[in-house]
């Protein structure tokens, strides 16, 4: 029997069409001109995350510990295994893992407190903390006390050269060596203790002490100042810049030898040397507004977290190769703390959280990620949309929405996806039929629940330019 045989039809390749175009290195938030920005970067995010680098996805979420009066106003960790926290119903409350204890009350029901760990002359190591307007506290393992000796109204207490410091309005304050009980001690002998008052141009009081650094660092509105020196006799200070500043004394956190800080104007980063720079956050510079006494600073120990109004908290990921900037949303930080490598955030509703797990406390996490209007070789290039599809994990449920336009909010849903309990990597092909004449489309990722975004394609065909 002779076999029936059929001519294969061979066609021809059409003009202009692209090879797909992969994006799946995903670089995180970027604010600047949404047409000239690479690919992989997102004009606009929620709630997602660059944990999974280089792909993108949901933020962790969080535990309630404890909740107590409406406002978290400090929080410290003893020798890096215990919790402590001032709530504004006047309590000092100790976590031990699975419970609370109140250490102290009658506290102030307003004022921030900061804390830092020093031993000196002391048994063990103590927790000291201060706000400005209750006496200064020591816990020693087991219960609240004053602090004998040390002023009354200090504020900003930190640890340098084996001294505590803190600030007495205007003037910076330390006790003698290895003496946190002795603050008066003004014999002309190496262990004294020291006092400086602080001037400033522009008639600025401290608001921050850190001396995480190799040397004091203070802050001001609006400068930065350091002081340097081993012994009272060799204390010196320097000005450092009087163009910026910290917002207070929250607003700083150091890592890794550099110091962040808030500032009205920006996100800057000083290690010592040149003066303060905020080029590593310029990228998202459009994001860092609305800049109070309120805003906040504090790290895991691996990314950095800036809450700069009560539902906004801009995370930046510095490791090598990643420097990816996150907007989350919905964790209202008053105050950070970092036991044992795990973030801790008290919160302006009074809450202890500990970030951990997929829900926040319960409730699934909404997130959306949008890209930059995608275009051909050129932003003037007509262009025929032929497809695009995503790669992605997905627990919960995501929308995909289009725009033809460079911003604003005109989106179109063109497809809805229901995750699994048990995600797996799946493709999913993105609807294009009413966009595919238009000169450059926006995506719009949502959804509430866990996902993981791997990978996001288009391909294209150019059309003449007439």
């Amino acid at each position: 029997m002779k076999p029936v045989q059929y001519n294969q039809p061979n066609y021809q390749a059409l003009p202009g069409l692209s090879q797909p175009i992969p994006i799946r290195d995903f670089k995180g938030l970027n604010s600047f001109d949404a047409l000239s920005i690479p690919d992989n970067f997102f004009t606009d995010i929620e709630n997602m995350t660059s944990d999974d680098y280089p792909a993108v996805s949901t933020r962790p979420g969080f535990s309630v510990l404890g909740s107590f009066g409406s406002r978290v106003l400090g929080m410290g960790v003893w020798k890096d295994r215990e919790l402590h926290a001032v709530f504004n119903d006047g309590t000092w409350r100790r976590w031990n893992g699975g419970s609370w204890t109140t250490l102290a009350s009658g506290l102030s029901t307003w004022a921030d407190w900061s804390f830092t760990n020093f031993q000196g002359n002391l048994s063990d190591v103590n927790l000291i903390g201060c706000n400005g307007v209750d006496p200064v506290k020591k816990y020693d393992g087991s219960t609240v006390s004053n602090l004998s000796g040390a002023p009354s109204n200090g504020k900003y207490m930190t640890t340098y050269q084996n001294r505590l410091w803190c600030a007495v309005d205007n003037e910076l304050w330390a006790c003698a060596l290895d003496q946190p009980d002795r603050w008066d001690k003004f014999t002309g002998n190496k262990d004294d203790s020291y006092r400086r008052q602080m001037e400033s141009t522009r008639g600025e009081q401290i608001n921050m002490l850190t001396g995480s650094l190799t040397k004091l660092t203070i802050g001001m509105p609006n400068s930065l100042h350091e002081l340097y020196g081993a012994l009272p006799e060799d204390f010196t200070t320097k000005l450092i810049t009087e163009d910026m500043g910290v917002a207070n004394h929250k607003s700083a956190i150091t890592q890794e030898g550099f110091m962040r800080f808030i500032h009205k104007v920006g996100i800057f980063e000083y290690g010592g040397g040149v003066l303060p720079n905020k080029s590593f956050s310029d990228v998202i510079g459009k994001f860092v507004t609305g800049v109070t006494d309120t805003s906040v600073a504090g790290s895991d120990g691996t990314k950095l977290y800036f809450n700069l109004t009560p539902d906004r908290m801009l995370v930046y990921d510095p490791r090598p190769g990643v420097q990816a900037w996150s907007l989350w949303r919905g964790i209202h930080a008053a105050q950070f703390a970092s036991m044992q490598n795990q973030l801790y955030i008290g919160d302006a509703h009074g809450r202890i959280l500990r970030m951990e797990g997929s829900t926040d406390g319960g409730d699934p996490i909404r997130w959306s990620a949008t890209t930059k209007p995608f275009n051909g070789g050129s932003i003037a290039q007509k262009m025929r949309w032929y497809k695009l599809w995503m790669v992605v994990e997905l627990t919960g449920s995501m929308d995909i929405h289009l725009s033809s336009s460079i911003g604003g909010e005109d989106w179109t849903l063109v497809q809805s996806i229901a995750g699994s309990s048990s995600p797996q990597v799946r493709r999913v092909i993105i609807p294009v039929s009413k966009f595919a004449r238009e000169n450059w489309i926006r995506v719009r990722f949502s959804g509430t629940g866990w996902a993981r975004i791997h990978e996001f394609t288009r391909q294209t065909r150019q059309l003449p330019l007439y």
